[in-house]
């Protein structure tokens, strides 16, 4: 019911996920700066996106982090997991009873996976589409994101995405969900398309509030 990717940028770590069912991101995404970035899928347990962070942030492996979640959880055989860390590829789990057609593909600094697809080719799809892109982390996500819709995404519509980016400092430089929608990738887009001009204000003003203009929103935002 989910395909998603992750990437490492630098110092930085994004993720965007798309899916037939509602608030997706808000249960998938799991991303900590410094650390790496998780991904929990299909029958979603969102505690296990934690704990691949934590381990992560332990010892730094993706590939031990990723076995040691998986052979602790229970019912691991209807979870699908992917995992990226400070260097190497990603990595991804798929468990027996995992739903309909699924498939993940990784490379170094990315994974991506997916379930119920509409063929197994989509996690490729999204690799590639991001590896061509260009822009900012932000838009090359959202590109990959469209190619995947574009080359049959999942097996039914999809209805909710999501996108966040961690950078440098201890919150989420971008964080943005579409939780019910017809076409929520372009409502995605279009989100991306007014947070983006404001996005390092926004760090900068968290930092320092004397230091970027208001845009016209609350002063505590």
């Amino acid at each position: 019911m989910t395909f998603s990717l992750a990437v490492r940028d630098g110092d930085r770590f994004g993720m965007v996920a798309s899916s037939s069912s509602p608030a997706v991101f808000a249960r998938v995404g799991h991303l900590r700066p410094g650390v790496g970035a998780a991904s929990s899928q299909n029958v979603t347990d969102p505690t296990l996106g934690t704990r691949l962070l934590e381990r992560l942030a332990e010892h730094g492996a993706a590939q031990r982090a990723l076995a040691e979640v998986t052979e602790a959880a229970d019912h691991i055989e209807y979870r699908q997991l992917t995992v990226l860390g400070r260097s190497g590829p990603g990595f991804a789990y798929t468990g027996s009873r995992v739903l309909g057609r699924h498939a993940s593909a990784t490379a170094d600094g990315a994974v991506a996976a997916g379930n119920m697809l509409s063929g197994e080719h989509i996690p490729d799809v999204l690799l590639d589409a991001y590896a061509q892109a260009t822009g900012e982390l932000e838009e090359r996500l959202i590109t990959a994101l469209k190619a995947a819709v574009a080359a049959g995404g999942e097996e039914g519509p999809v209805y909710s995405a999501g996108l966040a980016v961690v950078a440098d400092v201890d919150w989420r430089v971008t964080d943005l969900r579409v939780d019910w929608a017809d076409d929520p990738v372009d409502r995605l887009a279009e989100l991306l398309d007014i947070w983006l001009p404001q996005r390092d204000d926004y760090v900068r003003r968290g930092l320092d509030p004397t230091s970027a203009p208001s845009y016209g929103v609350p002063g505590d935002l």
